[in-house]
């Protein structure tokens, strides 16, 4: 049986990004549900902070849609820009801040009102980690050439 290199980066992304902010939230005091309801209220409005456990399933799915769509954009773009690949380090940089401008610039302050750059500029950079090191540059390097 052939693996699929999009559906494992897909599972490997999705699954670093939303292992670090499982520790993340409860590092901050919060708990891995209520992160898991916030990111289902995203495109499920508030209401979905009350479905307990529903609402921990919807945010976990939530986000493993997000991920398939961060994912299914970097697998297109460098079958159509080779260039994406050299150097992998820094292709996988630029596009993990990409996506936090993305995410943090523009998504979430639609949605929530936040504003960017972020006030508390140490959350923002917070915020950035993943982005870059559990996203761009674990694609970057699943689909360098050489």
């Amino acid at each position: 049986m052939r693996r699929s290199p999009a559906l494992f980066a897909w599972l490997l992304c999705g699954t670093l990004d939303i292992v670090y902010a499982a520790i993340s939230s409860v590092v901050q005091g919060g708990t891995v549900s209520s992160m898991l309801h916030a990111v289902a209220s995203g495109p499920f409005g508030d209401a979905a902070r009350s479905w307990g456990i529903g609402g921990d399933i919807v945010g976990l799915a939530t986000h493993y849609a997000i991920m398939g769509a961060m994912v299914a954009f970097w697998f297109w773009a460098a079958r159509r820009w080779p260039a994406l690949s050299s150097p992998w380090w820094l292709a996988g940089t630029i596009y993990g801040l990409a996506l936090y401008y993305v995410m943090n610039g523009i998504v979430l302050p639609l949605r929530f009102g936040l504003p960017f750059p972020p006030a508390d500029l140490v959350k923002g950079a917070i915020a950035l980690f993943p982005h870059i090191f559990f996203v761009g540059l674990p694609l970057a390097w699943l689909t360098r050439k050489g």
